[in-house]
């Protein structure tokens, strides 16, 4: 993980930790206590958000960009758990805006075998710059931790999706029939994913939200490879409304 992303990392885990801490009133109304009216109401939330992220590991050469639209409900009352203490949530997004880019075609080392059936290393062509689709995450399982912050709400969830793009992702070997090579990738990949996160109310019934997620992204074999991107962190912004 970059320095960069690690900062973030720590600055929303520390502020989690310092609304749970934080004492304060817990009963008061919507207008001057938006978190306790949106956990006794167990209510609707919906807004856009904008997502930034970058590949790890043999990955981090790999950038992306996000867009879209996320829905969620909370679902049960608190639940008293010790330091889990809170509420169960469930929701879902669609990102009509799919970016990713990545280093744009060259050749690259990889071992061949030899007439002789020998390992040997060789330069072959590989894919590579700019991907746009579509994703869809039907499931988003969503803990709310209790707080008596009035303005902070922090929460980690566990999500899975679906990628689609307009050309074979991630970028393979480009297929050589004379050398008895198929680098077909797939259109469709999944997206499995965890992450925190915190909503910060600024007035009742809106929140700016700012969250970090591991994201995994393989085709689960659809294509004949599948390199995958085994890690990326992918830093998301939203504008929350709530009902």
């Amino acid at each position: 993980m970059r320095r960069t992303e690690s900062i973030v990392f720590l600055l929303l885990l520390a502020g989690a930790m310092a609304a749970t801490a934080q004492q304060g009133a817990g009963g008061g109304d919507g207008a001057t206590d938006p978190v306790a009216r949106v956990r006794s109401q167990r209510s609707w939330e919906y807004g856009p958000f904008l997502n930034w992220g970058t590949g790890v590991g043999d990955r981090s050469d790999y950038k992306f960009f996000w867009g879209g639209f996320e829905l969620g409900k909370v679902l049960t009352p608190v639940v008293h758990a010790g330091f889990l203490t809170g509420q169960f949530e469930y929701g879902g997004n669609v990102m009509p805006l799919w970016q990713a880019y990545t280093p744009p075609p060259h050749e690259q080392e990889y071992t061949c075998m030899t007439a002789g059936g020998q390992p040997a290393s060789c330069l072959l062509p590989t894919g590579g710059g700019t991907f746009r689709g579509v994703s869809l995450t039907p499931v988003i399982f969503r803990w709310n931790f209790l707080t008596s912050s009035r303005r902070i709400q922090p929460w980690f969830q566990a999500a899975g999706g679906l990628i689609y793009t307009t050309h074979e992702f991630p970028p393979n070997l480009l297929s050589n029939a004379e050398l008895g090579i198929d680098g077909s990738t797939s259109v469709w990949n999944f997206a499995p994913q965890g992450g925190i996160g915190v909503h910060y109310f600024f007035k009742p019934k809106r929140s700016i939200d700012v969250g970090v997620n591991a994201v995994h992204i393989s085709s689960a074999s659809l294509g004949d490879r599948n390199p995958g991107v085994n890690a990326s962190v992918q830093i998301q912004v939203g504008y929350t409304f709530w009902r």
